[in-house]
């Protein structure tokens, strides 16, 4: 199997490999390599390839080479940013908090659809939310599922993450049964992958390794279907603030901020 087979399996344009980065974790690299149908490379080969799932006793990170690359993309529901929204980013006042519907007692039911690497559902599992996180890219379902176990061996957000329940799987084909099943969540969220300029600050940092593995949501407007299918109460796009209207349907209410707005499809009254 070529490179672009590996890539093309996994949705993204980029040469991934997979390395372990101590002699502990060489057997769980292997493990992975396999699972996920990519090359298990040593130091030696690391430039040969754009991106390196990196497998230490630390957790797993996805590692952009070259000389000008940026730091490795993991998941840390404990400490830096995700930490300091959590004890101090304005509670039930966010914007994401109202655009599902928190206020009161009020906590829906969340199904985080495009979940990426987890940080609205954990705001929202903060908040008291029980969220069930859907992420197709079996990469970022690595990171993201390394980032939970992690944080659930710490008690300071263990009971956070007890609220959240991730599945890797393809949300709208999994949307879609789950209606047929009868199935349905009080409220859907949607963050679907939007191409950004290259100039973008965003394409800069993070999304530099994020983005060659999960590729833009190219089937967005299905996945606005989908949801409505399966939503009890709302549907919630979180869509850059300019972006033009999933499947060109306006939503009934919006929040907006500098960079970012929440559209809002309601069904019943929470």
């Amino acid at each position: 199997m070529s490179v672009s087979d590996f890539t093309n399996d996994l949705g993204g344009d980029g040469m991934i490999a997979v390395i372990a980065l101590d002699q502990q974790t060489s057997e769980q690299a292997a493990l992975l390599a396999g699972h996920l149908k990519l090359p298990l490379i040593d130091s030696s080969s690391a430039t040969a390839f754009n991106l390196l799932l990196q497998i230490s006793e630390s957790g797993v990170q996805l590692q952009p080479t070259g000389k000008k690359a940026p730091g490795a993309t993991y998941v840390d529901f404990v400490s830096g940013a995700v930490a300091h929204r959590r004890q101090f980013g304005g509670g039930k006042g966010q914007m994401i908090a109202k655009a599902v519907g928190i206020k009161g007692g009020v906590r829906p039911q969340v199904l985080d659809a495009t979940a990426g690497l987890g940080k609205d559902a954990f705001v929202l599992a903060t908040l008291g939310c029980d969220v069930t996180l859907l992420e197709r890219s079996p990469i970022i379902h690595l990171l993201l599922n390394d980032g939970l176990a992690r944080a659930a061996q710490v008690p300071e957000v263990e009971e956070i993450i007890q609220r959240m329940t991730l599945y890797q799987a393809n949300s709208i084909e999994w949307m879609q049964q789950q209606a047929l099943q009868g199935e349905h969540y009080q409220v859907v969220y949607l963050d679907p992958m939007f191409p950004h300029s290259d100039k973008s600050a965003l394409v800069k940092k993070e999304m530099r390794s994020f983005r060659p593995v999960v590729g833009d949501d190219l089937d967005a407007d299905q996945l606005l279907e989908a949801a409505l299918a399966i939503a009890e109460n709302r549907v919630v796009v979180k869509r850059p603030r300019k972006a033009p209207f999933l499947a060109d349907r306006k939503p009934s209410l919006q929040f907006e901020g500098k960079s970012s707005r929440y559209d809002i499809y309601p069904l019943k009254k929470l």
